[in-house]
């Protein structure tokens, strides 16, 4: 499945969550599709990512995503479809959507529970949520970056290697 649809998908099952164990679930799902965009741009996408990529791969695994979370044991991760990012822009912007939306879900179940595991749950996981939203902020810069580079050299292509006049104008006139 397509990057912008799967993250299309989480929003709205993170949205749609009702309770800390629905809502820890979700926030699982989203940092292992954070961990499979990273992976996958560091593999497949834009040479200027690659480095950027591989520290979302890893960042997206390291919070709350414990061995032994039903979603972990059962091997359900949507993140497991991920096929393809036809636009790294569009996947980045939306991930990083995401990654906002599950850190407000996070904190208001921090916030709302009595029980101090949940709660130490809830922060790793912002924690890993704010680090992973850094990289996806960062990877935009830098393709923003690159688009600025190539108006450049294309403007500096054009001052050059314009032809002036008509074309036959080099050989006078007809």
């Amino acid at each position: 499945m397509e990057a912008e649809r799967l993250i299309e998908v989480s929003r709205r099952a993170l949205a749609q969550s009702r309770g800390a164990p629905s809502i820890m679930a979700e926030a699982w799902q989203v940092q292992a599709l954070a961990q499979a965009i990273g992976e996958h741009l560091a593999a497949h996408g834009p040479k200027a990512l690659r480095g950027e990529a591989r520290g979302l791969g890893e960042i997206g695994g390291s919070g709350g995503g414990a061995a032994d979370h039903p979603v972990v044991r059962t091997g359900t991760a949507r993140a497991a479809q991920l096929a393809e990012i036809a636009d790294p822009r569009a996947a980045l912007t939306g991930l990083g959507a995401l990654l906002g939306e599950m850190g407000m879900a996070l904190v208001a179940v921090a916030c709302d529970t009595g029980e101090e595991s949940l709660y130490w749950q809830c922060i790793e996981a912002i924690d890993a949520a704010d680090e992973a939203l850094d990289r996806v902020h960062s990877m935009l810069r830098l393709l923003a970056e690159q688009d600025r580079e190539q108006d450049r050299q294309r403007e500096r292509e054009g001052a050059y290697g314009a032809v002036r006049g008509p074309a036959g104008s080099a050989a006078g006139p007809p």
